[in-house]
């Protein structure tokens, strides 16, 4: 594959200064976060090998997993058959959100998602903050997402050869189990796949997302054709706080759909297909969870679905009288989860591997492998990192915190794409958000209910983990801020340089 880049790029192409000021207030601009991310494509670099399409089974994938086939039974214990609520009221909340990435990903176009969005906007000291609650967002929610693929594993197990996983080994700690040894293979099978390239990963992440999406139809043929208006009844019997604690919960199933600009390096005419992506995975998605609660409370009642593990292989087996059908659906909890596994760790190590480049982080998470043109050791990294808390941290616990901190890197996305608005109206823009301003305000209002809604106990854990970022970035992220120790360079001189890089990024990228 080869880059066509301007002849002079050598010559002019230097970072851009920081903004005079504080460390915190250092601003990178969204041409130099073009430029250097593609400038990296000439060398050992990340390769355009994804068509839209495939970003929309990505995006898929990274979302429909645990939190519909696992969580959908702690959504269903707060709300009752208010759950159809609770979900439309997660849907608004990232709706709103959504239009925001569509336009920052299709006007920033490289792998740092929500981080350089921010540090493009909001300075590096946020930027530092928002890559570090990425954290809860990708690797805390990976352990959540592994830990509910051994209970769907061990349905499909019984329904096959009628022997399960001991629950010690398999169920999720503090739920009769000790060691979840499931959680850990399926997070090894991914980096396994992960670190031989793109397209194998970006393959088997359509066809899994595929497979996953005619499961979850299945079951809404099977749930409806037992449907009982009676189950719906009394809608909301824990009533608004019910409903809003219940969307707190079930936004953990819309968790992911912002991986998909974690792919701007690697999709081919990112600018166009990331706003386009994103906006028909959550549309997609949305209807389908509606549907599916909507078969489930009508199929079992709300006190029979809350808090059952596995719960839509239940709802089967109860329907057809027959372990058959519940085999099939567990056999598809079994392959969306580990495809949100791969899509989720994907968008950590390509978050990692930005704030390397930046020098907010060591080195090693930059390093790209230049036989397969991934970021190696950065994968097996978060593997061994996040496997330890999908191995033996309760799930609700994991699920709650990773919530809270989705929620606050979203409050970052709105302002950004207010901010970003008002210092480079000139930027192109193949997507522009919609009502603007009211849109990201109102995605901000959202958010900040649904972090109400977790409860102070997880507010706790997020302050302090927020103070340990705070501390991470002050002992070893400023003072090795490659933006900081850059040479000042005059702004119109930058500007050239940057331009006259990111003109050549933004070319046909031949052989992808």
């Amino acid at each position: 594959m080869r880059l066509s880049v301007s002849r002079h790029r050598t010559k002019e192409a230097r970072p851009a200064a920081p903004l005079a000021g504080p460390s915190g207030l250092r601003i990178k601009s969204p041409d130099v976060l073009v430029a250097e991310s593609g400038a990296d494509l000439e060398g050992n670099g990340l390769r355009r090998s994804m068509g839209l399409f495939q970003l929309i089974c990505f995006g898929i994938g990274a979302i429909v997993g645990t939190g519909i086939f696992v969580g959908l039974s702690d959504t269903v214990a707060e709300a009752g058959p208010a759950v159809l609520v609770s979900f439309v009221l997660a849907a608004v909340t990232c709706v709103f959100t959504a239009f925001s990435f569509a336009e920052l990903g299709g006007a920033i176009p490289v792998s740092g998602s929500s981080y350089s969005y921010a540090y493009a906007t909001l300075g590096e000291r946020t930027a530092f903050l928002v890559g570090w609650c990425l954290l809860l967002e990708y690797g805390i929610s990976v352990s959540a997402v592994a830990v509910g693929w051994g209970q769907y594993l061990n349905e499909l197990l019984g329904s096959l050869i009628g022997w399960q996983l001991p629950a010690a080994l398999s169920a999720p700690p503090g739920d009769g189990g000790i060691v979840n040894i499931p959680a850990v293979v399926v997070m090894l099978l991914a980096a396994l796949l992960l670190v031989r390239g793109i397209r194998e990963s970006a393959r088997a992440t359509a066809a899994m997302a595929v497979l996953k999406l005619a499961v979850l139809v299945l079951f809404c043929a099977i749930g409806l054709s037992a449907f009982r208006a009676g189950n719906l009844s009394p809608f909301a019997p824990e009533s608004v706080a019910g409903i809003t604690s219940g969307a707190s919960v079930a936004f953990f199933s819309y968790i992911g759909f912002d991986a998909i600009t974690t792919a701007g390096e690697e999709v081919r005419n990112p600018r166009r297909n990331i706003p386009i992506a994103i906006m028909v995975c959550i549309g997609l998605v949305t209807v389908l969870y509606c549907l599916v609660a909507l078969s489930a409370i009508g199929a079992l009642s709300s006190d029979q679905v809350a808090g059952r593990p596995a719960a839509l292989s239940l709802i089967v087996n109860s329907v057809t009288h027959s372990t058959l059908g519940g085999g099939v659906i567990a056999f598809g909890a079994v392959v969306a989860i580990a495809s949100v596994v791969l899509a989720v760790m994907y968008g950590q190590t390509r978050i990692l591997l930005s704030m390397s480049r930046d020098g907010l982080i060591p080195r090693i998470f930059e390093r790209i492998s230049p036989r397969t043109s991934t970021p190696v050791a950065n994968t097996w990294i978060v593997t061994a990192v996040f496997a330890v808390p999908a191995a033996v941290v309760p799930l609700d616990a994991v699920m709650n915190l990773s919530s809270i901190g989705t929620l606050a890197v979203m409050v970052a996305v709105n302002l950004s794409v207010m901010v970003l608005r008002r210092t480079r109206p000139e930027l192109p823009r193949r997507f522009r958000v919609p009502l603007f301003p009211a849109s990201p305000v109102l995605g901000i209002a959202f958010c900040l209910y649904l972090m109400y809604g977790t409860g102070p106990a997880t507010w706790l854990q997020f302050a302090g983990f927020l103070v340990v970022g705070a501390l991470v970035y002050t002992c070893y992220g400023r003072r090795r801020s490659r933006l900081g120790s850059a040479p000042h360079q005059p702004a119109d001189e930058a500007g050239e340089a940057a331009a006259d890089v990111s003109a050549g990024v933004a070319a046909p990228v031949r052989g992808a």
